[in-house]
């Protein structure tokens, strides 16, 4: 993706993609590298890269992005049908939703009005939730005890006889089909086509009022133009859990009826309610740099229930508008406050309209003037962190398709004991309600101070500190600091990624224990040295819980396609290794995966006929759908949490223990098993005498 050029409507991508003949569409992904290689230069909204020293190739983005295929103009003598615009095109980065007009499907009742002076912005945390919302995310339910669930009143009057339309389903088989298409070729496979098509399959999900799907699949088109362009943001486990949730919509929305079918379309824009007059008190701000091209800040705020509220500047941007919008006026009313000073200040709102994921809207009827703020030890805020840290945990792993940006927060109160090194890095070790907890970093980028005031504070070891953090679920307890209690001044906070820590800041004298008290699972096992007339004792295994052998195989599939899978290897030590640790379900799945990557059939004159994709997604779907419920099941355990459900019913084709069944024609995804059974402890396998 070259953040030089313009954003691109998918529409006009798929459009200028699909005109190319067979002969040109072969040399698509040649020709962009060759575009994103060659000197930009702008015009007002218009865009210049230079092909040659006499040719030019000219996109017109009025607004910041090409909404028609004749907006961009190529100069060769093979113009208007040559390859330089869809490749130009292909390298440009994909427009979101957000960003685009829209025809919104016709609306089955009266909906909630718009904010007219509030833009939803992107996903701004980073995970993406594999749901789609802050993870967003991603992606991601209420703060505080005190709020009610979002969702509880959020579609109440749809009628539950509501069904997907005809044309909501066919969009969502042309999403299911392009999606499926990139999975059989993996990143590698994945050019300029694939994506073309999985963009105008998202084109027609969000002319269909499926703006949830279609933000999706533009991420997931996203995600490969980073891992093929060697983008050191990109992560495979974004793009994979990108992938999941595309195809996961794509299977549920055909039969999903009233509030579920609501959840699944998801909306361009949030809706806005009015909610009177609000008195508000600021938390923390935090910096947003996002993978696709937005930057900004947002500034989170209670109420005097606890609720949160979050007022954000979001836009296209890089580094510096991420540290720059800090200082910028908050978009309320007439206020004068800045986001630093909102974050230690209050605010009083007449007039408020908020969305349901608790963002402020900033229509023209709002007023807003500056009142005084609280520390986190008064009320209300002290009351975020009473909740008891296994409610939180449960909270934000709560699978909730309406859940609000504020779901995964945590509020704990931690006492810092040093670092750890693991390999992404060192991570700040802290000790809350008797458990060992791995404070990171939010973000890695070098503009943000995120890496340098965790260094710091690892220099303290001791310090009690009540902090905010965002939940980064795996089996063991981890979180990213958002921001801190001052460590010599508890009457103040520090927002970890908007300001600097300096050796003035922290305690001098010696506040406990000087080395790091590292997690037992960082001690590698060491046999016992043997003596003179002693056995050598092999060490008893340290992976109780083998899951990543299954994990790994749906990453791998994601990474190298179909055929990565089908080679053959230890696919049955792995599933025979799985079902020994009382993983029956993981090794029934990776089985199932296997078999129907390797399996070819010939016709009778012996030639390979093509493979049965739709097959090998259900199986891979299974698998990624078990392994993200059983992480958050560990998640749960290792916090000492409960899970609760994740509303998902058993896909016809499939029992409830999650293991396919041989019903011909199914077409369902395996269900989730009881996590609780999954991750109970099974006895190691016996050893033999010899």
């Amino acid at each position: 993706m070259n953040a030089r050029l313009p954003q691109v409507d998918p529409s006009v991508t798929a459009q200028l993609v699909a005109a190319l003949t067979p002969r040109l569409r072969k040399r698509l992904d040649s020709g962009v590298g060759k575009v994103a290689a060659r000197p930009v230069s702008r015009e007002g909204d218009v865009v210049r890269i230079a092909l040659d020293d006499d040719t030019d190739l000219e996109l017109h983005a009025p607004g910041g992005v090409v909404t028609r295929a004749e907006a961009i103009r190529c100069g060769c003598l093979l113009a208007p049908d040559c390859l330089h615009r869809a490749a130009a095109a292909s390298a440009a980065p994909v427009a979101e939703p957000a960003a685009l007009p829209t025809t919104p499907a016709p609306p089955t009742t009266p909906a909630p009005t718009t904010d007219p002076g509030t833009a939803s912005p992107p996903t701004t945390h980073g995970a993406a939730s594999p749901t789609g919302a802050p993870t967003p995310t991603t992606g991601a339910t209420p703060t505080a005890p005190h709020s009610p669930p979002p969702d509880e009143h959020a579609h109440a009057s749809t009628p539950a006889q509501v069904t997907a339309t005809p044309a909501q389903r066919t969009a969502a088989t042309a999403l299911h089909d392009a999606a499926a298409a990139v999975l059989e070729a993996g990143t590698d496979g994945a050019g300029a086509v694939l994506q073309a098509e999985l963009l105008r399959a998202a084109h027609t999900a969000r002319l269909a009022g499926l703006p949830r799907a279609a933000g999706r699949a533009v991420a997931v088109v996203t995600a490969l133009r980073a891992a093929r362009g060697g983008d050191p943001a990109y992560r495979l486990a974004d793009l994979t859990a990108a992938l999941r949730e595309v195809l996961v919509l794509a299977h549920r929305i055909p039969e999903a009826t009233g509030p579920g079918l609501a959840g699944l379309r998801g909306s361009v824009r949030q809706p806005y309610t009015p909610d009177g007059s609000l008195r508000l008190y600021g938390l923390f701000a935090e910096p947003v740099l996002s993978a696709t091209g937005y930057a900004g800040a947002v500034t989170w705020t209670a109420d005097p229930t606890g609720r949160l509220h979050t007022v954000s500047d979001v836009a296209p941007g890089g580094p510096e508008r991420a540290t720059g919008a800090a200082d910028r006026a908050v978009r309320i009313g007439d206020t004068s406050l800045t986001h630093r000073e909102l974050s230690r200040a209050g605010l009083a709102v007449s007039g408020a309209t908020v969305s349901p994921a608790g963002r402020l809207g900033a229509g023209a009827g709002v007023r807003a003037v500056r009142a005084s703020g609280v520390d986190w030890s008064a009320e209300p805020l002290d009351r975020l962190w009473a909740v008891p840290v296994t409610e939180q945990i449960s909270r934000a792993l709560r699978d909730d398709q309406n859940a609000r940006e504020d779901q995964d927060l945590l509020f704990l109160d931690v006492t810092l004991v040093g670092t750890v090194r693991e390999a992404a890095g060192e991570c700040l070790l802290a000790e809350c309600d008797g458990l060992t907890v791995r404070l990171t970093t939010a973000h890695d980028h070098p503009a943000l101070p995120h890496r340098e005031n965790l260094r710091l504070l690892a220099s303290v070891p001791g310090v009690r500190l009540r902090v905010i953090a965002r939940l980064t679920p795996g089996p063991l307890p981890r979180a990213a600091l958002l921001a801190v209690s001052h460590p010599t001044d508890p009457g103040r906070h520090v927002d970890l990624g908007l300001d600097r820590l300096g050796r003035a800041d922290l305690p001098t004298a010696p506040t406990g224990r000087p080395h790091p008290l590292p997690h037992p699972a960082d001690q590698p096992h060491r046999a016992p040295h043997p003596g003179p007339s002693q056995r050598p004792t092999p060490p008893p295994p340290v992976d109780d819980a083998p899951l990543h052998l299954l994990r790994r195989r749906v990453t791998q599939a994601v990474s190298g396609g179909r055929r990565v899978l089908a080679f053959p290897g230890g696919r049955d030590t792995e599933a025979a290794r799985l079902r020994r640790y009382g993983l029956g379900t993981a090794g029934d799945l990776l089985t199932e995966l296997h078999a129907t990557a390797a399996d070819r059939a010939r016709d009778p004159f012996g030639r390979l006929l093509p493979a049965d994709t739709a097959r090998f997604v259900r199986a891979w779907l299974g698998a990624a759908l078990y392994t993200e419920f059983l992480d958050r099941a560990l998640c749960a355990a290792a916090w000492g949490a409960s899970l609760g459900t994740t509303g998902r019913s058993t896909a016809p084709g499939h029992s409830t223990t999650g293991r396919p069944t041989e019903e011909p024609g199914a077409t369902g995804m395996p269900a989730v098993p009881d996590p609780e059974a999954a991750i109970r402890p099974a006895a190691p396998p016996a050893r033999s005498g010899h």
